[in-house]
């Protein structure tokens, strides 16, 4: 295989004009919406200097995605997901301006700004599933896997650059201007997706209500591809998932340097934009279950190592390897989700895996935190790793559909 097929595949770029409009909004937007995540973690700090606030932050983040997630995957899978998308990304705008608003005028409660954080996210809920119909329905289905690891490695680097600009323009221009550009971010992805035809559902629209949930809770219980994919990915976050054990491990290990402990998340963060980066003879390959197995496999063992070792400069090489290995994981998953659900069901399965692989991250950090509590940080770290093998081994051999199945452009 030559080198130039082991980097990223850019074909989508080249094919799809509309998909690169839609890239290059989506990209700018994850920006604005990381240096918002800061702005707002230290708004709420300066304005409390309580824990309990900050943490109610993700808290704001996430219910509405569990409550929202489904019913709003029902809804894109009624209607027109580019009009969906379309108001989804109009209500965000709004509740950043909003915030910037405040920003630059003071006097709104803590309650207030987590309020509209909440908001914001609720929209959020409703524009994801919308926006996971875009690169299938864009793409010829030999180019999708492709597209989904160009949208993962600019959403890996924003989530780099993101916070580190978000600290520098607070200090310059304060609270109120970086959520001002959050707002005018959100002007790009809806400029992006303008151009898109109308995406009414192909196939038998959802159900209303409830039953359009349970149609496509009943798809993910029955389809076993599907479901050993977002069974694999939340064994690797629940049971193995690291960042809420890094402070703990650095002062166990490693004398609990703060540089060393931010360079633990950049590791995670190297690691996965290196190997999206280097994806093309992955994506090309056309075995996402197998990748997808392998990579959350690694993850474990990566992160098993990393509990055991001493040295600063190892533990961050494993690191970098463990976030390799999940943004490789990340990416076939979407694929498989993508590739084998059907249009009509897409929008509904898209909010469940948004909500597994957010979700599940949360619920493993509260995991790693009661085992680390009862034990240490270092066991956490080797039983969860260890763990996370075995469940996605257990998978793996329970399901040799995601194994063994292949994505060609003429699949059925």
């Amino acid at each position: 295989m030559s080198l130039a097929r082991t980097f990223i595949d850019v074909r989508p770029l080249r094919a799809s004009p509309v998909f690169r409009r839609l890239l290059i909004g989506r990209t700018v937007s994850v920006l604005g919406g990381f240096m918002t995540m800061v702005t707002v973690m230290y708004q709420v700090w300066e304005m409390t200097h309580s824990a309990v606030w900050s943490g109610a932050v993700g808290v704001a983040q996430v219910v509405p995605m569990v409550g929202v997630g489904l019913f709003a995957g029902a809804w894109v899978d009624r209607g027109d997901r580019r009009r969906i998308f379309l108001i989804a990304t109009v209500g965000q705008a709004v509740c950043a301006l909003l915030l910037a608003v405040q920003g630059f005028t003071g006097g709104m409660p803590v309650a207030g700004i987590l309020a509209l954080v909440a908001a914001g996210a609720c929209f959020g809920a409703v524009g994801a599933p919308a926006a996971g119909v875009f690169v299938p329905r864009l793409l010829p289905k030999e180019q999708v896997a492709a597209g989904l690891a160009l949208n993962q490695v600019t959403g890996q680097a924003m989530m780099l650059l993101g916070p580190a600009l978000g600290g520098l323009f607070l200090g310059w221009f304060g609270i109120g201007v970086c959520y001002l550009l959050d707002a005018l971010s959100f002007g790009l992805a809806f400029y992006g997706a303008f151009g898109l035809p109308a995406l009414p559902p192909e196939g038998e629209p959802s159900r209303a209500g409830l039953h359009g949930v349970l149609d496509g809770l009943r798809f993910l219980a029955g389809h076993r591809v599907v479901r050993g994919a977002l069974i694999t990915d939340l064994a690797a976050t629940v049971l193995a998932m690291p960042a809420s054990l890094f402070p703990l491990v650095n002062a166990e290990r490693f004398g609990g340097n703060p540089r060393t402990l931010g360079l633990f998340v950049s590791a995670l963060a190297v690691g996965g934009v290196t190997a999206t980066a280097l994806s093309g003879s992955v994506t090309r390959l056309g075995r996402p279950g197998l990748v997808m197995l392998g990579a959350s496999g690694t993850w474990g063992v990566a992160l098993a190592l990393f509990g055991l070792t001493t040295d600063p400069w190892a533990g961050l090489g494993l690191l970098a390897v463990a976030g390799a290995a999940d943004a490789l994981a990340v990416v076939s998953r979407t694929t498989i989700v993508q590739t084998r659900t059907p249009d009509a069901l897409l929008g509904r399965v898209t909010a469940a895996e948004q909500i597994v692989g957010q979700g599940g991250p949360h619920l493993g950090n509260l995991r790693g935190g009661l085992v680390a509590g009862w034990s240490s940080g270092a066991t956490a770290l080797v039983t969860g790793g260890l763990l996370c093998v075995l469940a996605v081994a257990y998978v793996g051999a329970a399901t040799p559909e995601l194994r063994d199945g292949k994505v060609t452009p003429d699949e059925p």
